[in-house]
């Protein structure tokens, strides 16, 4: 097919693709990279809540389509590997491949293609630790623990403003709004992998804290989100803890440190009465 991308060129792309199909590549654009089980728990649930009777059956079901959409050059996978418990299909990443990347753009009218560039070990893994926070909230959402009413990637949630120095910019790693029947929580989330030298934790912290000085975000909405740092491991959150503990110029109650294991939980905890992230709703 020609590579000149007429409106008979898109009808016939947007022809092979299922609405599941379209709900999966906005996903690969909005997380920039999904495993087959992260994608298997977005689309293709099982479980007594789920579409699916069993994961296996699932998972078949969530690499078949996968395979196809690779097929049609619309996805790609990432020969780099991420270290972790899931083997075969189910480990295997995806990304937008150039056909899927440019269908979408030309959905919103966007002229050219981003250039691709093979992620590190490191950022992949972060970019799937994110996605993992962010699907874990969707389940709880359709298990009715929670309401979640916004969740927003990067670049999408970053925050331009006037720091001390001139322009800043906050750069979360996601923005989530979750409620309940009587609370909304506002919380930025940031994924440390346990890579960044403290200093660089701590000046994270500071942007955090300058940022709220300014009041832009509370002019919004009336509330200024918490701020949850997750940690791979329980080592590595006492770390962060202490060193944020330390600096007394940080105030202590706009950072909330978890471990990994714990994010949901810690996320859902914003829903109880809180003085900076949460607001009541209106009946």
């Amino acid at each position: 097919m020609s590579d000149v991308w007429t409106p008979t060129k898109v009808r016939h792309l947007e022809s092979l693709l299922t609405e599941r199909d379209s709900r999966i590549l906005d996903d690969l654009e909005r997380f920039r990279a999904l495993s087959t089980r992260l994608v298997q728990r977005l689309h293709f649930p099982a479980g007594p809540l789920g579409l699916h009777a069993t994961v296996p059956t699932a998972t078949r079901l969530a690499n078949r389509v996968l395979l196809r959409l690779e097929a049609h050059g619309f996805i790609a996978r990432i020969t780099r590997r991420v270290g972790g418990p899931l083997r075969g299909s189910a480990a295997t990443t995806w990304h937008l491949a150039a056909t899927g990347e440019r269908l979408l753009r030309a959905r919103r009218g966007e002229p050219g293609r981003r250039r691709y560039v093979t992620p590190s070990r490191d950022f992949l893994a972060h970019t799937l630790a994110v996605a993992e926070v962010a699907v874990e909230l969707r389940e709880a959402e359709l298990r009715g623990e929670l309401d979640v009413l916004e969740l927003v990637t990067e670049p999408s949630c970053w925050r331009p403003f006037q720091g001390p120095v001139g322009v800043a910019t906050l750069k979360p790693d996601l923005f989530v709004v979750v409620a309940n029947t009587e609370v909304e929580a506002h919380v930025f989330v940031e994924i440390d992998r346990g890579t960044e030298h403290l200093p660089a934790v701590i000046k994270k912290c500071r942007t955090y804290q300058q940022y709220r000085q300014t009041g832009i975000e509370q002019q919004a909405s009336g509330v200024f989100p918490a701020v949850l740092w997750v940690a791979p491991d329980p080592e590595r959150a006492r770390k962060l803890s202490t060193a944020i503990r330390r600096e007394a110029d940080l105030p202590a109650d706009l950072f909330t440190i978890c471990k990994e294991a714990a994010a949901l939980d810690a996320l859902a905890s914003f829903l109880a009465p809180s003085p900076t992230s949460r607001k009541e709703v209106s009946p």
